[in-house]
C-alpha cells in the first residue's frame, strides 16, 4: 500500500520525531511507514488522518491486486 505520509509531513515542516511523538509511536515506525515497509493498524491510520485533518484514503492509497 502506498502512502503520502512523507510528502504531507515535509509540506508541513514536521520532523519524523515530532510526528512520532504526536502519534505515540517510534521514529522508526514513521520511517517504516514512509518507506512502505510497514502498513499501519487501522487505529494508527485514524490517528494519522486525524493529525493531518484528512481522510484516511487521502493519505493511504490502496490498490487491489488484479488476478
Amino acid at each position: 500500500m502506498e502512502n503520502r505520509l512523507e510528502q504531507l509531513r515535509k509540506e508541513r515542516g514536521i520532523k519524523q520525531e515530532e510526528l512520532a511523538e504526536a502519534l505515540e509511536v517510534s521514529r522508526q515506525t514513521i520511517g517504516s511507514l514512509e518507506n512502505g515497509r510497514y502498513n499501519p493498524s487501522i487505529i494508527l491510520a485514524f490517528k494519522i488522518a486525524r493529525y493531518f485533518k484528512l481522510a484516511i484514503e487521502d493519505i493511504f492509497i490502496y490498490e487491489e491486486e488484479s488476478e
